[in-house]
């Protein structure tokens, strides 16, 4: 992708991937500088007229009832910028403050905010040239919108706060120098616009978001290579089978194992091992593609929001003011806390199949897939620390969105927690690349037990040789505890996966 070129409607997924980690060039499109224009206009009569408009020329929240005179509708402004910074906590990390960066300077090209052109462009500069604001995490209520950490990002604007650049964190005024640009003074109505709206919790939920899609697919891997380890029955992923229930994640899910599997030998028929698998193996269609159809509505939500405009108030293209509540992060919060629990089962199943893995018992195999356990103790705790992320998964996939709590002198007295519901999300998808990625291991590791165990007679699947044959260039059999620190080797398997090296190799032989 050489570069996105943003008119306020047709931001994609893709893109904002490309864009906020990848550092893909941004431009306008010239046809949404006669909107923006337009609106601007109208502000400017407003405030030349003195009518009485929300955030122009009045206080914000509850102090909407104070009249702000025209000699001060912009200082106001910068009023807000200063006094709602109030974050706290970790940094966003980098990709995500550059997706909130991109997200508000597309929502803005609609048009309806009464922004100037100038302001726009010098965020998008900041964009290309990698300013990064440096942004709390925490301190948003996900209505007014992302109001704290969005004042942070617009510090530097200003000449204040702090961002990144080239990696270092400075004051704003120096990063913006070292970059050559230019702060501002904001003029009316441009604060509240900056701030005003779901831009952060969507930047962190889209980008968990694309995450946990690439994790479903992970999963399928992980998932095929366990079953193959089992010699598992393939029965259950027959099309016949699922065509009579057609959820399209199921469907879905069945054909990828199918073709992960195909040209696989060790892989088993009803009744020529055993009558039925346990559900971990025989249910992973419903159990994967419940979460594959909860990833697809999700974006399908994502990508309204990213082609939104969620401040307020708003000035239609006829110079209509109208306050509303496009701010409230609800209609983000509930999909959010749905991703969190797809997110959290895909890891909460693999953890069941790596039990079955190292439990001699269910598999048949040496006690933690090591040669002489008990000296040995193998892939014993890799299993306890699966377990205790699957566990945190789980009170991490409680609901953010059914939470509220009053403010600004019971103004805004239903907030949608949609913040937290983006962050949580967040952390789900990595605890749960971190648990598929361990299942990837010791399936590699079981599947060479099996190969041992049974003379290296058979042949592994098209997509399941890729996976195996990958993870062993970089990880090697565990012969015993001794020469080995199992949380190198673990490291080692989850930037397999984070980094899309796995996926790739394998999609490169199987249509995932």
């Amino acid at each position: 992708m050489e570069k996105v070129v943003l008119t306020g409607n047709n931001l994609d997924l893709e893109q904002l991937v490309a864009v906020s980690r990848n550092h893909v060039q941004v431009e306008i499109d010239e046809k949404a500088i006669a909107d923006v224009n337009k609106s601007r206009q109208y502000v400017e009569e407003i405030v030349e007229e003195e009518k009485v408009v929300y955030g122009i020329n009045t206080g914000f929240g509850s102090l909407a009832r104070v009249s702000i005179s025209k000699e001060d509708s912009a200082q106001l402004q910068e009023n807000i910028i200063r006094t709602h910074a109030s974050g706290f906590g970790n940094p966003l990390p980098e990709d995500e403050v550059r997706a909130t960066m991109l997200i508000r300077i597309n929502s803005l090209l609609k048009g309806v905010s009464g922004i100037r052109l100038s302001t726009i462009e010098l965020l998008l500069d900041m964009l290309n040239k990698n300013v990064v604001p440096f942004i709390p995490e925490k301190g948003s209520l996900g209505a007014s919108g992302d109001l704290a950490p969005l004042a942070h990002m617009v510090l530097p604007m200003l000449g204040l706060g702090k961002a990144y650049y080239e990696g270092e964190l400075l004051p704003g005024a120096e990063a913006m120098k070292k970059a050559g640009l230019e702060p501002i003074v904001l003029a009316q109505k441009e604060g509240l616009a900056l701030t005003n709206g779901t831009t952060v919790l969507t930047a962190t939920g889209a980008l968990a978001l694309y995450d946990a899609m690439n994790l479903s697919k992970l999963a399928d891997i992980a998932g095929a290579m366990s079953l193959e380890s089992a010699r598992g029955i393939i029965d259950a992923f027959w099309e016949e089978l699922h065509v009579i229930r057609p959820h399209e994640g199921a469907l879905e899910t069945a054909e990828n194992f199918r073709n992960l599997l195909a040209e696989s030998t060790y892989v088993t028929h009803t009744a020529e091992l055993r009558v039925q698998d346990a559900y971990t193996f025989r249910c992973i269609p419903q159990v994967h593609g419940a979460s594959k159809d909860t990833l697809e509505y999700v974006k399908k939500k994502v990508e309204i929001e990213l082609n939104s405009a969620t401040d307020n108030p708003i000035i239609t293209h006829d110079g209509k003011v109208i306050s509303g509540g496009n701010f409230h992060g609800e209609l983000m919060a509930q999909p959010f806390d749905f991703l969190a629990i797809a997110a959290s089962e895909l890891g909460n199943i693999s953890e069941r199949r790596i039990e079955r893995l190292v439990n001699t018992n269910l598999s048949g195999m040496p006690s933690f897939l090591v040669k002489h356990p008990g000296l040995n103790s193998g892939f014993m705790i890799t299993q306890y620390a699966a377990a205790a992320l699957a566990s945190e998964n789980k009170t991490l996939s409680h609901p953010a969105s059914v939470d509220s709590i009053t403010s600004c002198e019971n103004q805004e007295d239903f907030v949608s927690m949609g913040n937290w519901a983006s962050r949580k999300a967040r952390e789900v998808v990595k605890n749960s690349y971190r648990i598929i990625a361990t299942e990837i291991m010791i399936a590699t590791q079981a599947l060479d037990f099996r190969m041992e165990m049974e003379d290296n007679k058979f042949e592994l699947g098209k997509g399941t040789k890729v996976a195996h044959d990958l993870v062993r260039e970089n990880i090697a059999f565990m012969e015993e505890d001794k020469k080995v620190e199992i949380y190198e080797e673990l490291e080692k398997a989850t930037e397999l996966l984070t980094s899309g090296k796995l996926l790739e190799a394998v999609e490169k032989v199987v249509e995932l």
